[in-house]
């Protein structure tokens, strides 16, 4: 680990950044100073200007990816190396607005009948009917389920806030045949956390944070087609999504 690479990790983690965050920063200015072959306390805001124009025109990433890699190095020069960042000479690309794919009542119906095993269906269900990022999810327990307020409670979730989301009665139906197949299983089955079935417990199995972030849109965007049709217009849909997460659970 380089001395510059140290000072920009031990900044990052007495700031008290997201680990995702934290890796992300890092493998930016790694690439930054491998694009010029040079150390990054050496390049200025020419080459910053010249890599971003490369992020877009030679790896086509989107305005968003370049934003963040433009943040990661705002981070490195200002916090790191102590040095003055100006917005004009380097500015965030300008982002577009996208409508959100909507799915249509049947489409949902489909996509959650579909899923197999029945755990993969409470796992639709959730992130469904409540909007749940894929890591909350995952890290999701049942004393997080307030039946009586009809609250899901949300602990340390993006942005290490937490947060409550409601319940509704056919989730927790839904929640609730779950724990019961979870005390059939013994105590193998009740130790079993959603993270395990997320992303396997033997050889790294593929994450579903992309195809569950290419389904679900954040909430509320996840209401049906019904719901939105007068405020957003006739949406796209996609077809045939119960077969493409079926798919996927199986590869």
């Amino acid at each position: 680990m380089t001395h510059l690479r140290k000072m920009m990790l031990e900044e990052l983690q007495c700031l008290n950044y997201a680990e995702t965050t934290i890796e992300a920063y890092i493998r930016a200015v790694k690439e930054f100073s491998q694009h010029f072959n040079c150390s990054p306390d050496r390049l200025g805001p020419q080459h910053i200007r010249e890599y971003q124009a490369a992020l877009f025109q030679k790896r086509k990433f989107s305005p968003n990816t370049v934003a963040q890699h433009l943040a990661a190095l705002r981070f490195f020069y200002i916090k790191t190396l102590k040095k003055a960042w100006s917005i004009a000479e380097t500015p965030y690309p300008k982002r577009g607005i996208h409508l959100p794919t909507i799915l249509s009542k049947d489409e949902v119906a489909r996509l959650i009948d579909a899923a197999r095993p029945p755990l993969h269906r409470t796992l639709l269900m959730t992130l469904y009917a409540t909007g749940l990022r894929r890591a909350e999810l995952a890290h999701l327990k049942v004393s997080d389920v307030d039946s009586e307020r009809m609250v899901i409670h949300v602990q340390g979730g993006k942005g290490r806030r937490d947060r409550d989301v409601l319940l509704s009665p056919k989730l927790l139906d839904e929640i609730k045949r779950h724990c019961c197949r979870l005390r059939a299983y013994g105590p193998e089955g009740q130790n079993r956390s959603c993270s395990q079935d997320l992303s396997g417990t033997g050889e790294k199995k593929r994450h579903p944070k992309r195809i569950i972030w290419e389904l679900f849109p954040p909430f509320p965007g996840t209401l049906t087609e019904g719901a939105i049709l007068d405020r957003w217009g006739k949406p796209e849909v996609k077809s045939d999504l119960a077969s493409t997460f079926f798919g996927f659970l199986t590869h």
